[in-house]
């Protein structure tokens, strides 16, 4: 049954299941718009990689929105980290926060790396979760330590380089994405594709290593049910 909060696919040549799957394709693997058209074409579905790319910018976000609805409240141990990213040829930085679970709290793209880039960072976390945390954890940027003092002072802050690891580890499907995309070419762009990307992929991305072959099965069944109620599809269906 199609969800009464489903995205509308209003003046859509394609029916919600070819563009809901194309956007699963493109958020979960790391494919180009390209390499996406091919599949759908295997499929007996033509579709141009422009099509492909509009759906993704205009359903990607919906979804990824709706996937965060779901998840339970966050904990109240965050962990915090950043990267460097290259777009268009210049470093910036790739802010990140995850709770105690692993789960994507937020990213944002930033210039710089100083106590302004970490208090906004700090700042926009708490309006986007609406709580405050009860720990922060994060490396030794001493960033992270002036603006804590700022923004949030009563919150308990861990600087230690080894109890990071959630938050670093969280990169790496990102990274991996980084590499298949030859980079990302505005600060815009990073910003909308990785704001869907974090809302999508960990959805489909149980934690594999702690399941049976079984119970690995019968969550991601679970996750595609999910899936198909937040996109109002029924899934495509299977070729002969």
């Amino acid at each position: 049954m199609v969800s009464s909060s489903a995205p509308s696919y209003a003046s859509h040549r394609y029916p919600a299941e070819v563009i809901a799957h194309c956007v699963w394709l493109y958020f979960r693997f790391p494919l180009s718009f390209r390499e996406v058209e091919e599949m759908m074409l295997e499929r007996g579905v033509t579709v141009s990689h422009e099509s492909i790319r509009r759906w993704c910018l205009k359903f990607g976000q919906t979804y990824a929105n709706s996937l965060r609805r779901r998840h339970p409240r966050p904990g109240d141990k965050w962990h915090l980290d950043e990267v460097f990213v290259k777009i268009g040829g210049v470093r910036k930085y790739l802010w990140r926060a995850v709770d105690a679970d692993g789960n994507v709290l937020d990213i944002l793209v930033q210039n710089r790396r100083d106590k302004a880039a970490a208090s906004r960072f700090f700042r926009r976390l708490l309006t986007t979760t609406g709580q405050v945390p009860r720990v922060i954890v994060t490396d030794k940027l001493k960033s992270y330590g002036a603006a804590h003092r700022e923004v949030m002072p009563s919150v308990e802050h861990r600087s230690h380089k080894g109890l990071n690891n959630r938050a670093e580890n969280s990169h790496q499907p990102t990274r991996q994405r980084e590499r298949a995309m030859k980079g990302f070419r505005s600060v815009g762009g990073a910003q909308r594709f990785l704001s869907a990307f974090t809302g999508i992929s960990p959805h489909f991305r149980p934690h594999r290593h702690l399941l049976t072959a079984g119970r690995y099965r019968l969550e991601m069944r679970v996750r595609f049910t999910i899936w198909n109620h937040i996109t109002g599809t029924t899934g495509m269906p299977a070729t002969a």
